[in-house]
């Protein structure tokens, strides 16, 4: 027998949770029991059965509230789900789902066909065959709740048409319930990117837990009539929660809950514990946001909106959603919501050694990707090898009300991801090729780059060493960087003196280090783990002319953005993610008087590999050029 099989992992919760139920039973079975506690047990056997929840027994209040039709505030759609509401956020069942479908996504064959939205641009749409036709993207927010929508409008007829279009094109995405990688967000685009995704979870969660309600009571109506109960009530997952949002800053959760607090009806929803959030996830008492302040003006915008508010990369937090209330700090088998850091998030789980939370996700949210890449990325592969397991344990769970695809092990099948990212890098598309299994189908945007703009009269040297494998693709930078690129510098007075080399890679980083340190050259780091007294050194030896190299990591810019005095001589050991620190670098030397830009040398090293790098420096034509022998 396959212990590891779903089947085999299933059979043996099923057998847990039975050995629970018959203890239960054997300890409390009273002979005749009274009319109040009989009404509690037939309570109990109807509620959604979250594990783990504190506030269970307000669920029961509300079913109560629901029975004896008051306080219904479910809007236009207060008479049920229609099969399309269920269809579309319920997730019901559809028929792509087979086992031909699964094997096409597991050994990645997907057709690609190409899309162009006014506003989000050109697109590649990936499915698997027979799936639904890409018109259905075409449905924008007409099946989000009305008590949900219509606020919404009323918000969006104050931005410009441009955004509002945007906003819509988004909404009818994820309204096919799609995959969605978008790989350019700007400043201006990503709130309202972040209050179409919002409401997208919000509605998701407002209409599961309807339903939950719903046969909660066409269960209880059974019991009291006497007759058999429905056996259409699969409308639960493992566990309670089922939308993860993945953010790399405290920050960032703070705009994402304010975000999702706007969809809320106000003046009478409760936002319970926001006091707490306010002092955990804002800035600690007495300390003064620089990028709040006019000292702002002297960094880009970019970083401003990255790293204003607290900035601490190690957070989670369960929210718990009720009629009239959002629920802050919940337990995670008792929330709705989890927003989490990658590296908050695997702590927790590393500590407690379960994941089982993790089990019944439906839609996972990761914004600011690309900053996600520029922490530890293993955190977040961490966090996508952990979803839609089968869990350890039964969590009290009713198998009776869990949605079959949850039981066969295909729930990750059915999840819908978005990646936000203001760029695309390898890491995040090989996040997108390998552990996006949406047999829904994926939607890509993309688009053509135009070359950034440098100093003029400025001469750049891209220098192109071949690799025909990425796995020897580190060796053998490295040995062209050692073998051909440095030597000339070393021996060139102008060149070995004042030159800066910037590396994307902390690996690479650490072994250049040495190679320096073995060869006894004159040279100081910075990195993203110098302290400031450390920074203050390293500057001031380069600038001086103490220190004849500086080997600065690219995190460590995107982290303090610091402008470097004395450069006359740049080496990017790879091209920068971010096509801003090539332009800004580039214009550090002509932060001294008198220097032309006939006094700089650029020289980038290169390969096939590094084609998005390439592309959003040089532009689309021009990395083609650059790319040479590439089927890129």
């Amino acid at each position: 027998m396959d212990w590891n099989s779903p089947t085999t992992k299933l059979l043996t919760l099923l057998n847990i949770s039975a050995a629970k139920s018959l203890k239960r039973k054997f300890i409390s079975q009273p002979d005749s029991p009274s009319p109040k506690l009989n009404k509690r047990r037939v309570l109990d056997r109807v509620s959604p059965n979250f594990a783990g929840d504190a506030n269970a027994n307000a669920d029961i209040a509300e079913l109560e509230v629901d029975e004896a039709g008051q306080d219904v505030d479910l809007g236009d759609e207060a008479s049920g789900l229609s099969d399309t509401g269920e269809r579309a956020n319920i997730r019901a069942p559809p028929l792509l789902l087979d086992q031909s479908a699964i094997d096409s996504v597991d050994k990645r064959l997907w057709l690609i066909s190409n899309l162009s939205f006014p506003t989000i641009g050109s697109v590649a749409v990936s499915k698997v065959e027979g799936s639904h036709s890409s018109e259905k993207m075409k449905a924008g927010s007409s099946q989000i709740l009305q008590r949900l929508r219509a606020p919404f409008v009323e918000r969006q007829s104050s931005l410009p048409s441009d955004l509002r279009l945007l906003q819509d094109e988004i909404l009818s995405v994820l309204s096919s319930h799609r995959d969605l990688y978008h790989t350019h967000s700007s400043q201006a685009t990503i709130p309202v990117i972040r209050d179409s995704i919002s409401l997208h979870i919000l509605d998701h969660v407002s209409k599961k837990r309807r339903r939950v309600l719903k046969n909660n009571e066409r269960l209880s109506h059974a019991v009291k009539a006497g007759v058999p109960a429905p056996e259409d009530v699969q409308d639960q997952g493992f566990t309670r929660p089922s939308i993860l949002v993945l953010l790399p800053f405290r920050s960032s959760a703070f705009r994402w809950l304010e975000s999702i607090i706007n969809h809320t009806p106000p003046p009478s929803f409760q936002i319970e514990n926001m006091a707490r959030f306010r002092k955990e996830f804002g800035l600690p008492e007495g300390v003064v946001d620089k990028f709040a302040s006019p000292e702002a003006e002297a960094y880009p915008r970019d970083h401003v909106e990255t790293f204003r508010g607290n900035a601490d990369d190690n957070f989670r937090v369960g929210l718990k959603l009720t009629r009239k209330s959002v629920r802050l700090f919940t337990e995670f088998y008792g929330s709705d919501i989890i927003i989490a850091s990658p590296l908050g998030l695997r702590l927790s789980i590393e500590k407690e050694q379960n994941f089982d939370f993790l089990s019944s996700i439906d839609i996972v949210i990761a914004d600011q990707v690309d900053s996600l890449t520029m922490q530890n990325w293993e955190h977040t592969q961490f966090v996508f090898s952990h979803l839609n397991h089968l869990p350890k344990e039964s969590h009290d769970t009713d198998f009776s009300r869990i949605k079959h695809w949850y039981l066969d092990g295909h729930a990750a099948y059915l999840r819908q991801t978005v990646l936000l990212s203001a760029y695309e890098t390898p890491e995040i598309r090989s996040l997108f090729n390998q552990s996006l299994k949406n047999v829904e189908g994926k939607v890509r945007t993309f688009r053509h780059w135009a070359p950034v703009q440098v100093p003029e009269g400025l001469d750049q040297n891209f220098i192109q060493f071949d690799c025909s494998s990425a796995k020897d693709e580190l060796d053998k930078r490295f040995s062209h960087f050692t073998d051909r690129l440095l030597p000339p510098a070393l021996k060139s007075a102008v060149q070995s003196a004042n030159t800066i080399i910037i590396v994307p890679s902390s690996l690479d980083f650490i072994r250049i280090q040495n190679y320096f340190r073995k060869q006894q050259l004159s040279f100081a780091v910075l990195s993203e783990y110098s302290t400031n007294e450390d920074v203050s050194r390293a500057r001031q030896a380069f600038f001086s002319g103490k220190k004849s190299f500086l080997i600065i990591t690219e995190r460590f810019h995107f982290y303090r953005r610091y402008k470097i005095r004395g450069i006359r001589n740049l080496i990017f050991y790879a091209p920068p993610d971010h096509a801003a620190f090539y332009t800004e670098f580039l214009t550090y030397p002509f932060l001294d008087d008198g220097v032309e830009p006939s006094d700089v040398t650029c020289r980038v090293l290169y390969s096939r590999y590094d084609w998005f790098r390439v592309e959003r420096i040089a532009g689309t034509k021009g990395a083609k050029q650059l790319i040479k022998n590439s089927d890129l």
